[in-house]
């Protein structure tokens, strides 16, 4: 039986990028997920630089678990030759985790771009188009995007208006 899948990176890459994350145990609410972040998320209130460097905005994992379970669907296709009605039953397990893990990937890909953008255009004075422009000139790490638009586009003063006026 032929490989049914080619993931990108191989097991030893694989590995490399896992040690950089947090193992989970077992949750029955959540059993396809493997690992985690290291870092918390920092809170909306921190800067947009620190959540940056603390890698908030950081490509997602669960392309990596996905590409994991790739990888042993293709050693069961190797195991089950060409019986696939075997290999069919060993990997329904495997079939359902890569499923939910690459829509975890979309879901949580999406959601990092959405803040992605609105943290550029909440602190510094350039608009949605702008800020795509620049991600697509940008081939350096996020960080570096960060300074280039730092330095193309003036940084946007946060004024306070909740609480008390402050006394005279």
């Amino acid at each position: 039986m032929e490989k049914p899948f080619n993931p990108i990176l191989s097991r030893k890459q694989l590995d490399k990028k896992f040690s950089k994350l947090r193992k989970l145990k077992y949750n029955q609410f959540r059993w396809w997920r493997m690992y985690d972040y290291p870092n918390k998320p920092l809170s909306n209130k921190s800067s947009f630089r620190d959540r940056i460097l603390n890698g908030d905005f950081d490509y997602s994992h669960f392309n990596y678990q996905a590409m994991w379970c790739e990888h042993e669907m293709n050693d069961i296709a190797e195991d089950c030759n060409e019986d696939i009605q075997k290999y069919i039953e060993k990997t329904s397990l495997l079939r359902t985790r890569r499923t939910r893990l690459l829509e975890d990937f979309e879901k949580d890909e999406n959601n990092k771009l959405e803040l992605l953008i609105k943290g550029f255009t909440d602190n510094f004075s350039c608009t949605k188009e702008q800020v795509y422009d620049e991600i697509f000139k940008c081939s350096g790490e996020l960080i570096d995007l960060y300074y280039i638009i730092e330095d193309k586009y003036k940084k946007q003063i946060k004024v306070s208006r909740r609480g008390r006026p402050k006394k005279i």
